[in-house]
């Protein structure tokens, strides 16, 4: 949907850091704008140098767009990840710190995590090398799967217009991702 200039330079502002406390405040608090998300899916749309359409984003990296009928994951570099419903961790370059050096090269002494009780993971983008997300958990845990929206029903029941992607069942695909291109 068509939105003004003014809208999608707010949210810029809003996004890039540049809107003063108080005005924030007032957009946080304040009575929503209806063409707000419009606004948003603009912004992302004009950063980036690819045409697929933006249908939601995930963060400042990540977006889920309508690629061949389908919802996949894309980075603003213009990686492709996988459908939407995989993790887009499993696709990502991972670097683990887990020994006292490795903490110790981000963390002041006593401040980092026990070795051996802790891991933390950085993604990046195979693309452009972007820092994607960092998690700690503990040694052996899966990914985790921070968002997997119901693009579905954003769009059918929030914002009431068609979404441009095939129907498809909601739901995590990621063992499936992962049991076809794992070698047992």
């Amino acid at each position: 949907m068509p939105v003004s200039p003014e809208k999608v330079h707010r949210i810029a502002d809003m996004l890039e850091g540049r809107m003063g406390v108080e005005e924030l405040f007032q957009v946080i608090v304040g009575e929503k704008d209806p063409e707000a998300f419009d606004a948003l899916i603009a912004y992302f749309q004009g950063k980036v140098s690819w045409s697929e359409p933006i249908l939601l984003p995930l963060s400042d990296h990540l977006l889920i767009v309508a690629k061949d009928g389908r919802a996949i994951v894309k980075c603003t570099c213009g990686y492709e990840f996988e459908d939407y419903r995989v993790n887009w961790k499993v696709k990502s370059r991972v670097y683990v710190r887990e020994t006292l050096e490795q903490f110790r090269e981000i963390y002041p002494a006593y401040m980092h995590a026990e070795p051996g009780w802790m891991q933390l993971r950085e993604y990046y983008c195979p693309g452009c090398y972007a820092l994607l997300e960092v998690e700690a958990v503990p040694p052996g845990y899966p990914p985790v799967f921070d968002a997997l929206p119901d693009i579905q029903a954003l769009y059918r029941d929030w914002l009431k217009r068609d979404l441009p992607i095939e129907p498809h069942e909601f739901r995590d695909l990621t063992a499936e991702y992962l049991a076809r291109h794992i070698p047992v």
